[in-house]
This record gives structure tokens, sequence and C-alpha cells, in this order.
């Protein structure tokens, strides 16, 4: 099992259970995620970290 199968999981789980909602949520949290993982090691992580 791949990502691309994690991610075709939770599609046809939103398109059958009609729980769309999840979908926003769902897309912040990687966006943060990645903010995060992103700015670990440069130097503009102090200034990302002061807004959070």
């Amino acid at each position: 099992m791949g990502k691309l199968s994690i991610l075709k999981e939770f599609w046809d789980f939103l398109r059958v259970r009609k729980k769309w909602w999840l979908a926003p949520i769902i897309i912040v949290l990687l966006l943060l995620g990645a903010l995060i993982f992103f700015t670990q090691s440069s130097a503009v992580a102090p200034f990302i970290y002061t807004l959070f």
C-alpha cells in the first residue's frame, strides 16, 4: 500500500459517506505540517513560530 492508495481510500470515503466538511480540515492540517517541516532548518523559523 502506497501513499496514493491512502489518498484514493480517503477520497472514496468522502464520496460515499458525504463527509465533505472533512476535506478542508485535512488540507489545513497537511499545510501546517508542511510549513513546520520546511521551516525547521531555515532562518525564517523563529518568525514563523511567533505566529503560532
